[in-house]
């Protein structure tokens, strides 16, 4: 009785459908290939297949902007020869219609796009990319994959399964965050010249473009922090530089940032891809970071000295690491449904990258690595250099209008404003709370209420933080991160018993502490003095302004190809010898003669004011600095 029931509903279901026509299960999964070894003239070829489309006409994507970034990058014009095929080989129609975006027509029957992906590093002096967002495909030697510049997308299929498979040489090996592929039953592409395939998995497109994967052999060090995997793999072109000589800092470092995080684990691995440049014009020129959920790309030049590299890494790591709090785990829908071909950009750039930056700096004299004056000294240096951007500025504004002048150009306060509307949220929750409670405690709270797969209500998130706070953290908001009221620091140093003062101090003649008065224009190879600074009194007593190129100093002529050369030799100048500068301000070549003196710079500065006693703000700063 049963097996005649079976079989009649076999038949019922069998004419339903057509006996003729096969039954045939979605395809769910993007497949990737990325061929290294086949690679010629600094291009890779890349295919992909897409999971089932069911409309006529498609648009893949390759995207115009990526998280982190806040800039319109246009990916897209470093790939060529995009072509779609059939399951049989047979061409479809392919019209490029922007930068970035091609649209393929009789899609249903799409079963692979292959396209040539040409890397940025060797053609910088071309584009505005930074470097850390780039990528470098150098035969033999070094792959800079990230992930954005060489996996496109289609419309739709953002939240699928992505798969991808590299060929690459037996003496190269990855740095990566991105899983490895461990379905036994899974079955990986087949490469012409075949070498050893890597497969790796996404559960969606944002985390394909969120790992980074490097290349190279291997010159790497792996260590665990508190239950995290910590990856350091190091490209140095001349081998010189090693990771086992980097990781004893970084291991330091890191170590105090667990203990300063506690229980907060957000992530079970991280991966730190730092690529040296011979600062050639066929290599990277810009030097800094990017930083990715659970990985971070660093580009320095590898001629720095050893002590240079390791406080640039120590800076540039601590930052970068604090992202596992926010954006990881704590974000907008505009952060987790990015839009990479039509950005909305979120409004609370004062938490990814101002409260990232405060923690950067907080943790190193809560951990004991540097005293209390020198955190003091961090905080002033970030006063003056906000100054050079607009204070009246609305801080919500501008993160959400970034990619558009006037906003953009106001992006680098994140780091300065930002970090400091950290330090008087911490303040003022340690005041309220009676010292027990800081921004620390209000991000673990945050995350716990919302995670990695709940992002937030970009304009609910203040209203909610003032609910689980106080009143007057709300007001803070409306003044100073909302509205336009510039914040007057000295109110919140007074509650810690600090006096805040401007007095006149030594500076470099290129550099205050690590931060330049130069910078250089990859496009015209030219170094020029950074305009919107309070410039130091060397400078203003030889006449030199904002945006002057340097041509030439006492004879000798300065690029950015000798730009460490131009510090260096700064070192060697004498207090009222002769100097001459020769620079381009505008279209007029200009001479600027006189006596080389000692630069001075008005500056803010903190001091301890002395109790005898102890009082409330000595036990506020207590609690701000220790949590105790």
């Amino acid at each position: 009785m049963k097996k005649h029931i079976a079989y009649i509903f076999v038949l019922i279901l069998l004419s339903a459908c057509g006996t003729s026509k096969t039954i045939q299960s979605k395809k769910t999964t993007v497949k990737v290939s990325i061929d290294l070894v086949n690679s010629t003239d600094d291009k890779l070829n890349v295919t992909l297949e897409p999971g089932t489309i069911t409309s006529d006409l498609v648009t893949f994507y390759i995207p115009e902007t990526v998280p982190g970034t806040y800039s319109d990058d246009d990916y897209g014009k470093y790939v060529e020869q995009v072509e779609a095929f059939t399951s049989k080989g047979e061409l479809l129609p392919v019209e490029r219609t922007s930068d970035n975006t091609w649209n393929i027509q009789k899609a249903t029957t799409l079963a692979s796009i292959h396209y040539v992906v040409s890397d940025t590093y060797d053609i910088e002096g071309e584009h505005d990319i930074f470097s850390p967002s780039g990528t470098n495909f150098k035969k033999g030697q070094q792959y800079m994959l990230n992930l954005h510049a060489l996996v496109g997308y289609i419309k739709n299929q953002e939240d699928l399964v992505y798969t991808i498979d590299i060929n690459r040489s037996e003496k190269m090996e990855a740095s990566t965050s991105l899983p490895i592929q461990t379905n036994e039953n899974y079955t990986p592409t087949v490469f012409e010249n075949q070498k050893t395939v890597d497969s790796y998995i996404a559960q969606r497109y944002f985390e394909v473009i969120d790992n980074p994967i490097m290349y190279n052999i291997p010159n790497k060090e792996v260590f665990d922090i508190g239950g995290i995997t910590i990856e350091l793999s190091v490209y140095s072109p001349s081998g010189t530089v090693k990771a086992s000589d980097l990781k004893p800092n970084i291991e330091k470092m890191m170590e105090a940032q667990k203990a300063y995080l506690g229980a907060m684990n957000t992530t079970d691995k991280y991966t730190i891809l730092l690529y040296l440049s011979t600062v050639s014009p066929d290599d990277a020129q810009g030097f800094g970071a990017l930083e990715h959920h659970t990985s971070t790309v660093v580009v320095l030049p590898e001629s720095m000295p050893q002590e240079a590299m390791d406080a640039a890494m120590i800076d540039v790591v601590a930052h970068e690491f604090f992202h596992i709090v926010t954006p990881l785990n704590l974000h907008s829908a505009e952060i987790h449904k990015f839009r990479y071909n039509d950005p909305k950009m979120s409004q609370h750039l004062w938490m990814y990258e101002g409260i990232t930056e405060y923690f950067a700096q907080h943790f190193q004299v809560q951990q004991g690595l540097i005293n209390a004056p020198d955190f003091y000294n961090t905080l002033t240096e970030k006063i003056a250099r906000a100054k050079s951007y607009d204070d009246t500025m609305s801080f919500t504004e501008m993160s959400a209008n970034v990619l558009e002048e006037p906003y953009a150009s106001s992006y680098g306060n994140v780091y300065q404003k930002g970090a400091l509307i950290g330090m008087c949220l911490d303040i003022l929750l340690r005041e309220n709370s009676n010292g027990e409670k800081g921004v620390l405690d209000l991000m673990r709270a945050l995350t716990e209420r919302y995670g990695s797969q709940r992002p937030f209500d970009d304009q609910a998130i203040i209203p909610q933080i003032t609910e689980m706070t106080s009143p007057v953290i709300g007001a803070f908001f409306q003044d100073h991160v909302i509205g336009t009221i510039p914040i007057n620091y000295s109110a919140y140093f007074d509650k810690v018993g600090l006096e805040y003062t401007t007095i006149q101090a030594p500076t470099g003649y290129f550099l205050e502490g690590n931060q330049p008065y130069i910078n250089g224009s990859q496009a015209t190879n030219e170094v020029f003095i950074q305009d919107g600074i309070e410039l130091h009194s060397f400078f203003k007593e030889l006449g030199i302004e904002g945006g002057d190129v340097i041509k030439s100093i006492n004879g000798k002529t300065y690029d950015i190809s000798n730009v460490y050369a131009l510090i260096s030799d700064s070192n060697g100048w004498k207090v009222d010898d002769p100097v001459t500068f020769i620079v381009k301000r505008g279209e007029k070549e200009l001479t600027l003669t006189g006596k080389v003196s000692e630069p001075q710079i008005s500056k803010p500065s903190i001091t301890e004011l002395q109790y005898f006693t102890e009082g409330p703000e000595l036990r506020l700063r207590n609690s701000w600095l220790k949590g105790s």
